[in-house]
């Protein structure tokens, strides 16, 4: 995809950009969905996830992992 032209407006008090049909197609959202402004190399980025909350779950994963029998037991 190549880069789309997002305006700034006004809503109430506040700012905010109208994404296109076609950006809200690729990042799987919907209308109310929550979307994440992250810091990348050279400017921002937008994702559908909260990278801290993929961080955790990457912790628990490995956790998971190297207790694989601990937890067998403990879900008995």
């Amino acid at each position: 995809m190549s880069a789309l032209k997002l305006k700034v407006t006004r809503i109430g008090n506040s700012s905010g950009v109208v994404l296109p049909k076609e950006a809200m197609a690729r990042l799987k959202i919907e209308e109310g969905d929550t979307l994440f402004l992250t810091e990348a190399p050279g400017g921002y980025r937008i994702v559908n996830y909260d990278p801290d909350f993929e961080a955790t779950m990457e912790a628990a994963r490995k956790v998971m992992r190297k207790r694989r029998t601990l937890l067998r037991a403990l879900a008995k």
